[in-house]
C-alpha cells in the first residue's frame, strides 16, 4: 500500500513574488510549509538571484503545472556593462572587463535588440544553466569544472525593449517563450556592443496569464499565518486559503466547455462521452451550471471527448 502523503489536501495556485538570495526549490519549501500541505511543486526554476514571479501549485493544481512550464514568460532585467563573468550574471566569477563606448546610444541598442533578439532566434545556454545533461544539471558540472558541449536552441523573442540606458547599465523587458535564457542575451548584446556585459538583476514579471500585480511575498504570507486574537487553525488556514488562485488558471487560456453530471461521471471513470461536441483540441472541463472544475479534456476530430487531466474525485480529509 502507497504511503499516504503528510499534510493537507489543499489544492490551488500561490503565486509568490519570491526574493533574491534563495533557490526557488527553498522558497516552494517555505510556502508548502505554512500551507501544511501533502503537495506541492513550482513551475519553472528561477536562479538564486532572480525575483519575481514563481507560481507554486498546490495539491491537484500541480497536474496542470506543465502548461505554465510551457507558457510564455515575461522579464525585466539590468545589464552592467563592461564586465563579463563566467556565468554572465552577478554571482558569476569576473572572466573580462573592457571599456564601454562612450558615445552609446539608444537608438544603436534598439537597432541591435531589433536585428538579432526579436523572433526566432537560436540561442546557446549558459553552461551555469539548469538544463540537465545525463541527469546532472548543467551548472552543477560547470562548477566542477567539467567541460561539456551546450547545444543551440530555438526560442522566440515576442517583445523585447529598451527601458533605459544609463553610463554603464541598460534596463531591457523581454516578453518571451519558455526556454529563454536572459543571460544568453545580455551576454551576446555586450559582445555586439564590444564591451562585454552580464545580469545584475533579473525579475520576471508575468507567466502565462499571471501578472506581477497578482504576487505576494513570503513576508505577507507569513503574516497571514501568524496567529491573531482568538483565530484556531481552522481560521489560520481559511486565511491561507483565500489567497489561493483556483487549479483551473493555470489552464484558463483553453476554451471551457459545461458537461452535465453524468458526463462528468463518465469522464471521470476514465470512459469518453457519447455527445458530440463542436469544440476541438484541449478543453476546461466543468460541470454545467456550478464552477466546478473537472479538469482538462481533449475533443477529437470527430467530435469525442476523452479525459486528459481530470481533478481527483478522492474524499477531503
Amino acid at each position: 500500500m502507497a504511503r499516504k502523503p503528510k499534510g493537507r489536501r489543499i489544492d490551488g495556485v500561490f503565486l509568490l513574488d519570491k526574493p533574491g538570495g534563495i533557490s526557488s526549490n527553498a522558497a516552494l519549501q517555505r510556502v508548502k510549509r505554512l500551507y501544511g500541505a501533502a503537495k506541492a511543486g513550482h513551475t519553472g526554476a528561477l536562479d538564486p538571484l532572480a525575483t519575481g514571479m514563481l507560481p507554486i501549485c498546490l495539491g491537484e493544481a500541480t497536474k496542470y503545472s506543465q502548461f505554465l512550464l510551457d507558457s510564455d514568460k515575461r522579464y525585466r532585467t539590468t545589464a552592467k556593462l563592461g564586465v563579463r563573468t563566467d556565468s554572465s550574471d552577478a554571482d558569476g566569477e569576473v572572466v573580462e572587463t573592457r571599456p564601454v563606448p562612450a558615445d552609446l546610444t539608444r537608438s544603436q541598442i534598439e537597432a541591435l535588440l531589433e536585428q538579432h533578439f526579436s523572433g526566432e532566434i537560436e540561442q546557446v545556454p549558459s553552461v551555469f544553466s539548469a538544463l540537465k545533461l545525463n541527469g546532472q544539471p548543467l551548472y552543477k558540472l560547470a562548477r566542477k569544472g567539467i567541460e561539456v558541449e551546450v547545444k543551440p536552441r530555438q526560442v522566440r523573442i515576442h517583445e523585447i525593449k529598451l527601458l533605459d540606458l544609463r553610463a554603464d547599465e541598460l534596463d531591457l523587458e523581454v516578453y518571451c517563450s519558455k526556454g529563454t535564457y536572459i543571460r544568453s542575451i545580455v551576454e551576446d548584446l555586450g559582445m555586439l556592443l564590444g564591451c562585454g556585459a552580464h545580469v545584475s538583476m533579473l525579475r520576471r514579471i508575468e507567466t502565462g496569464p499571471y501578472r506581477e500585480a497578482m504576487m505576494m511575498t513570503l513576508d505577507s504570507l507569513q503574516a497571514l499565518a501568524e496567529p491573531r486574537e482568538g483565530d484556531d487553525q481552522e481560521c489560520i488556514q481559511a486565511r491561507l486559503d483565500q489567497v489561493l488562485l483556483p487549479p483551473w488558471t493555470a489552464v484558463v487560456s483553453l476554451p471551457a466547455l459545461e458537461l452535465s453530471e453524468d458526463q462528468a461521471r463518465a469522464l471521470q471513470c476514465g470512459q469518453g462521452c457519447s455527445a458530440i461536441f463542436e469544440q476541438r483540441g484541449q478543453v476546461r472541463l466543468f460541470i454545467a451550471g456550478s464552477e466546478t472544475f473537472i479538469g482538462v479534456g481533449e475533443v477529437s476530430d470527430d467530435g469525442l471527448l476523452k479525459p486528459k487531466r481530470l481533478m481527483s474525485t478522492a474524499p477531503t480529509e
